[in-house]
């Protein structure tokens, strides 16, 4: 189901059934009446409310045009504990190293309706910065916890644990991806550390045919993305 309630109506009738909306994201100098009582109502519930620009809701909203979005069921601010307590489908970047890359790989995981991203590694501000720039700042709907340690994350996971690396013998879509799960992508140039593939129940590998055997790093990510969205859906 779509984390996404978009315009005025369909907000209200979330709030009405009671849906767990965790943020809005409204136009900045609207003075549409409807706009504010509706603002004034989320923020009553001690819902957050943020503003952005036309384009900001024009990029995000299902359907265009829409004054207000609604995030729901996804806890935007989650911290690592919480995260891993609440379950659902979580992606791990262990070892990228590109900021842009993992600006992409955002998007793909907030996308896919995954409950979060963890970034392994240590990252400055100015990377941080550079990395939820490429993101377009979908971060702000989705919890990316930088700079923990993958193999210490999973130690405290108690759902399964899916690589995907040139190593795996299966494709995505003859591994079960429902559930809670961690999927685990690897960096650009080294992959997924022998420690962490030994942590996984199972390593898929994405088909490839071409003279250079590799995508992107986006590309593997998003491809699996759309599978477990899929069978998450079914």
């Amino acid at each position: 189901m779509t984390m996404q309630r978009c315009g005025i109506e369909a907000i209200e009738a979330a709030l009405d059934a009671g849906e767990d909306i965790t943020r809005v994201l409204a136009l900045r100098d609207c003075e549409d009446p409807r706009l504010a009582a509706l603002l004034n109502r989320c923020m009553d519930a001690g819902i957050d409310v943020i503003l952005g620009s036309e384009n900001d809701l024009w990029r995000m909203a299902e359907t265009s045009p829409a004054l207000a979005l609604a995030l729901v069921g996804r806890e935007p601010d989650a911290d690592l504990d919480t995260l891993l307590e609440r379950g659902g489908l979580i992606w791990m970047l262990a070892g990228a190293q590109y900021q842009t890359n993992i600006g992409y790989c955002i998007r793909v995981a907030e996308a896919s309706g995954a409950s979060g991203l963890i970034v392994t590694g240590e990252w400055t501000s100015d990377d941080r910065h550079r990395i939820v720039r490429a993101a377009m700042r979908t971060h702000r709907f989705m919890p990316v916890i930088f700079g923990c340690d993958g193999l210490e994350a999973l130690e405290s996971w108690t759902g399964r644990v899916v690589a995907i690396e040139d190593v795996g013998t299966e494709e995505p879509w003859d591994a079960d991806l429902t559930g809670d799960v961690i999927l685990i992508v690897g960096g650009e140039n080294a992959g997924i550390s022998d420690e962490l593939l030994a942590t996984a129940d199972q390593t898929i590998r994405i088909p490839m045919a071409g003279f250079t055997p590799s995508y992107n790093l986006q590309a593997p990510m998003a491809v699996v993305a759309v599978e477990a969205l899929r069978q998450r859906r079914s």
